[in-house]
């Protein structure tokens, strides 16, 4: 995508159709274009269940004048079409009159995060049904009791591009490729699953580099482990959490309220926390959507900016927000890129990328023995917060008694409860052993996209656990 020929709207036509965007006075227009293929199968039972390729291609134009959005959007991305979408957009925008705005638009702005080996979509489905039958034989082959395995398999290629009337045209290529498997085991304590998943922005030599059984393997023994499995304890315990398993709890429990959106509707627990201790010493919190690789990584983000490294919380004291265009502007600030939207039908809003916990200066396994009774979380699943009051309730998916500084039994499922400035102030030991941990979809307002999570191990001196033994 390195000369205009490549581009998926000529740019003489985006300029056209910027200036009809802003034909009725506005103060601001944008194009976002998409055209994306992906590939999903998957496997029940030990049958492929479906296998099915999708092409989505379309194209949102945004107009803003004051405080008012315009949006519409359209599949068809001819001139006309494009052209009768700002017209919508505009009108949507302000019903005043105003004059034709010419729209100079730069040189395509591309911000390269990944290289691709090998093309998903070029790769066989063929090929993909046989990655899901190696996992389901690697999980099945790990105990007798596992009775149900279920695989699945995901890839996208996406093309944006983006133009703006202050002269910004941006385009990207991103590339995801997932696997998932989940496992269920049965014996007399019932029912238990387990789950693993893999995903990168790389293309299909993501499975060259990852061994696939392992993770099946490693999905199967969770669900064969928990069968003997003892209740979760309740009540106020220290909480060491594994690195990688973890990140999610920061995304959910301070990342949401770190996004200036939020922050300017009053509903943060952080707003007007700048420069302010709200952390322990140890925690800095970034959020960066160049890592190479990682489930968030993006070129640009769906406003045309570049995406960076942002550092939110140094050395635990608040440095910064998440911005996107429209919050951006109006604080006079400038964007980080985190202007991020599911598809072309939608308006971008303020999302995360890649958010993630520096190492500190412990040991993990001195945590563990410094830690005379707890629990020890080795996955963390799902889990709700409110942003305004920063209170949590998060699932337990895999972990384990901490007893005389030793990690003991399995126990069964259980929720750990919270408030997230209290728990980033109860952090007080962090590992060197980084890790980043599943791929995952946040989702906000109606509207989910790809991000990454991660930390090293760490331990919070006291968090409630909401378990089920007497």
């Amino acid at each position: 995508m390195s000369n205009n020929e490549n581009l998926l709207v000529a740019p003489d036509v985006l300029s056209r159709v910027l200036a009809q965007g802003r034909s009725t006075g506005a103060d601001f227009s944008e194009v976002f274009v998409e055209d994306k293929r992906s590939t999903s199968a998957g496997l029940d039972d030990g049958k492929i269940e479906q296998v099915s390729s999708g092409r989505d291609r379309g194209a949102g134009i945004r107009v803003v004048k004051g405080d008012t959005t315009g949006f519409a959007h359209t599949s068809d991305l001819s001139e006309k079409g494009l052209l009768a979408a700002a017209e919508a957009a505009a009108a949507a925008a302000s019903r005043g009159g105003g004059g034709v705005n010419s729209v100079a638009l730069g040189a395509v702005v591309r911000h390269p995060v990944n290289t691709i080996e090998k093309w998903p979509d070029e790769v066989t489905k063929r090929e993909k049904v046989a990655l899901l039958q190696r996992v389901d034989a690697a999980a099945r082959g790990v105990h007798r009791a596992i009775v149900q395995v279920s695989a699945g398999y995901g890839d996208s290629r996406k093309r944006i591009l983006i133009a703006n009337s202050e002269g910004v045209l941006a385009a990207d290529e991103q590339v995801r490729t997932l696997l998932r498997v989940s496992v269920v085991a049965s014996g007399d304590g019932g029912m238990q699953t387990g789950f693993q998943s893999l995903g990168h922005t790389i293309g299909f030599e993501v499975f060259d580099q990852n061994d696939v059984e392992e993770l099946a393997r490693s999905a199967a023994q969770q669900a064969v482990t928990k069968l003997s499995a003892r209740p979760a304890p309740s009540g106020s315990l220290p909480v060491v959490i594994k690195h990688g398993s973890g990140g999610v709890l920061f995304h959910e429990a301070c990342g949401h309220g770190l996004e200036a959106d939020i922050i300017s509707k009053g509903a943060s627990v952080y707003k007007d926390k700048k420069g302010e201790l709200v952390a322990s010493p140890l925690v800095t919190l970034i959020d960066d959507g160049t890592m190479t690789a990682e489930w968030g990584a993006i070129g640009i983000d769906d406003e045309g900016h570049p995406s960076q490294r942002n550092v939110l919380i140094q050395d635990g004291v608040l440095t910064d927000y998440m911005w996107d265009y429209l919050r951006a502007r109006n604080e006079g600030r400038r964007q980080s890129g985190n202007g991020r939207r599911q598809s072309y039908q939608h308006l971008p809003m303020v999302r995360m990328t890649n958010t993630f916990v520096l190492n500190g200066p412990h040991d993990p396994a001195a945590i563990v023995r410094d830690t005379k009774n707890g629990v020890y979380v080795a996955k963390l699943g799902g889990g709700q917060v409110d942003t305004a009051s920063g209170d949590f309730v998060f699932g337990m998916t895999e972990a384990y008694l901490i007893e005389n500084g030793e990690i003991t039994e399995p126990l069964r499922d259980g929720n750990l409860i919270g408030n997230g400035p209290q728990v980033l102030r109860d952090i007080d030991l962090l590992g060197n052993d980084f890790a980043m941990g599943n791929p995952g979809t946040c989702g906000k307002d109606g509207q989910g996209v790809p991000v990454g999570d991660g930390q090293p191990t760490l331990r919070v001196k006291s968090l409630t656990i909401g378990g089920t033994a007497a």
